[in-house]
């Protein structure tokens, strides 16, 4: 007889398991209904940065939820419409309309597919730390940006609803963990302002929501080279930020929730994600951090289910629940944003002690990436201006390491030197000066048995170094190469010029 696998034995990410558990489905249902009513006012405002109509990015992030929820590699990630898609693809709408969007979104997540099975998403592990937490911390920042312009300019009551909203997501977990308490906070302010008609603003606020579901949509556009030409470059761009952002997220999420993800899937997945939005006339997106936040930590979501019933929910609100949405004060979704902000900021990697103890370098990596990030408002920019500092800082400190030193010898006419430490282009440039070449004996020998051989710049040094022996009448013997570096050496030694 066949036994039922216990639910305690599947994985906290089983779909299954939620789906046996009255409990875990109610945390996932929950959670997913939390994130549908956040992704209202995100989707509008990225719909309005894009320069499309507020409807165009509800309903992508209505597909991107239910597609990613079958197609991602990251359980419990939220992909919908995000700003940082928006950016990219906003002149494409400005200065060619509508269909050229949608074209675009079309060849971006053919893009990402093709890169996504080219194995793009193992290059996430040249990400270093002090990158990731730069990323964090930046965006926690801009999430909280984000928040200030409903806060400005707005009737008075508007603050206390959000301190209210606030108050309730830091107490009401204490007495209670029954119900995810941003959603407790959303229904609480909201009741509060229907019953003292208040008149603060509202979602409906925003912009105008669908009564209608999403159709097919083609775009008309030539299919030529001219139009390979026009919506080729921000296709281009979008694959790259939208896999990043997503990438990035989904590590962020690993670690949040000590779960793994398939990456690779989760980059194929976003670009199948993105052809299915555009086909409904969607602008496209990648995965959110800050509805992410909020489904893993606010609601602790931790399956597929949560991502498949946010998109599922954010249907049925704009559609048949549409006029009560409309009702729901912006003061308590800014509560819940400011909370996730909070939230998500690392505070561990700004504590006095922490900056005492960590290195120089680091830190620098981590404020280049925060400050490129809050100043474009592009996550993307950002980590590879990080990667970029972190590699430089890199570079230079190996550099250091390297060495040269003279070892005795009781050969006649004969000096030895020894080099330790990597051989690459940063450490190599200086090694053509640390020789006497005009005072040492007839024969020297250059000991590189500590010492690995890591670029052609290299063996250019190597090859500059015999160059140099040689104009005084001087032989030069490079001995103690490893495997890997004595390969390198006799197959690019003579073919790369002196270089000195």
């Amino acid at each position: 007889m066949t036994s039922l696998t216990p639910e305690s034995a599947l994985p906290v990410t089983s779909v299954r398991a939620a789906l046996r558990s009255p409990r875990l489905l109610k945390t996932e249902a929950l959670s997913g209904l939390m994130v549908a009513l956040a992704l209202i006012p995100e989707a509008i405002s990225f719909s309005i940065i894009a320069g499309v109509d507020p409807r165009v990015g509800l309903f992508a992030s209505v597909t991107m939820a239910i597609s990613i929820a079958f197609l991602g590699g990251r359980p419990a990630m939220i992909s919908a419409a995000t700003g940082a898609v928006a950016l990219v693809i906003a002149p494409v709408m400005r200065d060619h309309g509508f269909d050229y969007l949608i074209a675009t979104v079309l060849l971006a997540g053919v893009l990402q597919v093709v890169l996504g099975l080219l194995g793009v998403a193992r290059l996430m592990r040249f990400i270093p730390r002090s990158v990731m937490v730069g990323f964090v911390n930046s965006l926690a920042i801009l999430i909280f940006l984000a928040q200030l312009p409903h806060l400005v300019g707005v009737p008075w009551l508007v603050y206390p609803l959000v301190a209210l909203g606030v108050l309730v997501m830091v107490f009401l977990p204490r007495l209670t963990t029954a119900v995810p308490a941003p959603l407790v906070a959303i229904l609480v302010v909201t009741a509060i302002v229907l019953i003292t008609h208040s008149g603060v603003p509202t979602v409906g606020d925003e912009g105008e929501l669908p009564d209608s579901l999403p159709s097919l949509f083609w775009p008309n556009v030539p299919f030529s080279l001219d139009t390979l030409r026009i919506i080729g470059p921000y296709a281009l761009g979008m694959a790259l930020v939208g896999l990043l952002e997503s990438l990035m997220t989904a590590k962020l999420v690993d670690d949040v929730t000590d779960t793994p993800s398939v990456k690779t899937r989760e980059a194929w997945g976003q670009g199948v994600a993105n052809v299915i939005t555009g086909l409904f006339g969607g602008m496209g997106g990648c995965a959110m951090i800050g509805q992410t936040m909020i489904n893993v930590k606010g609601g602790g979501a931790r399956t597929r289910i949560s991502t498949f019933l946010a998109g599922g929910f954010l249907l049925v609100l704009l559609v048949g629940l549409g006029d009560l949405v409309g009702l729901i004060p912006m003061a308590a979704l800014v509560a819940v944003m400011v909370m996730v902000s909070v939230g998500t900021f690392d505070w561990h990697s700004i504590r006095p002690r922490t900056l005492r103890r960590m290195p120089r370098s680091e830190t620098s990596v981590m404020l280049a990436t925060v400050v490129v990030v809050v100043a474009t408002h592009n996550l993307a920019i950002g980590v590879v201006v990080g990667v970029l500092v972190a590699m430089v800082l890199f570079a230079r400190r190996v550099a250091h390491f390297t060495q040269v030193a003279e070892v005795p010898t009781s050969e006649p006419d004969t000096k030895v030197y020894a080099v330790t430490g990597a051989l690459f282009f940063a450490s190599s440039n200086d090694l053509v000066h640390q020789f006497d070449y005009r005072g040492d004996p007839a024969r020297v020998i250059v000991d590189l048995t500590d010492s690995h051989v890591w670029d052609a710049s290299t063996v250019a040094t190597l090859d500059a170094i015999s160059t140099k022996y040689a104009r005084y009448g001087k032989t030069v013997e490079i001995v103690g190469l490893n495997a890997a570096s004595a390969e390198r050496r006799d197959r690019l030694a003579g073919t790369l010029g002196a270089g000195h």
